[in-house]
């Protein structure tokens, strides 16, 4: 029981301590840091993956599908697996940034985020696909948010 006892005494000094801000806080840096980079080598392997995929599609259709040089597969599809990998290393970007200054990019966030509808749109299929209008809005808000961002940035480094 005395034994029983202690432990829990540890336990509480512990957990005091542990909780005081400046522990706390360290303690939830150096976890961002640990997932933040867990994230980033994720990220490494989809990238070379995305891009494995990407060539492996353009070496397949172009010199054995038709050796006359010519895309069987339509340009927006090729396109749109650029535009993947592009964001992608858009994504990378925004982790290394993060793991550089530990303060999230909004602006690169923003630059992503219009990257990713610009890729929509660039394979967008009017017949399967149906309106624009949202990516429209989408494309609109992003801008107007991008500028807003940017103008602060500005403000900020004179």
């Amino acid at each position: 029981m005395m034994r029983l006892r202690r432990q829990v005494m540890n336990l509480w000094q512990f957990i005091t301590m542990v909780s005081k801000d400046d522990i706390f806080l360290r303690t939830i840096g150096k976890i961002e840091n640990f997932v933040s980079k867990i994230l980033a080598i994720a990220l490494v392997f989809v990238i070379f993956v995305a891009l494995f995929d990407l060539l492996k599609f353009l070496i397949v259709d172009l010199f054995f599908t038709h050796p006359s040089l010519v895309f069987a597969a339509p340009l927006l599809k090729i396109f749109g697996m650029f535009l993947n990998v592009l964001i992608a290393l858009e994504l990378m970007e925004n982790i290394t940034a993060y793991l550089r200054q530990h303060v999230i990019q909004l602006e690169l966030v923003v630059i992503t985020a219009l990257t990713a509808v610009a890729r929509k749109i660039v394979i967008f299929d009017s017949k399967a696909d149906g309106d624009l209008t949202g990516l429209a809005i989408a494309v609109l808000s992003l801008s107007i948010s991008y500028w807003i961002v940017r103008s602060q940035n500005k403000g900020n480094n004179h």
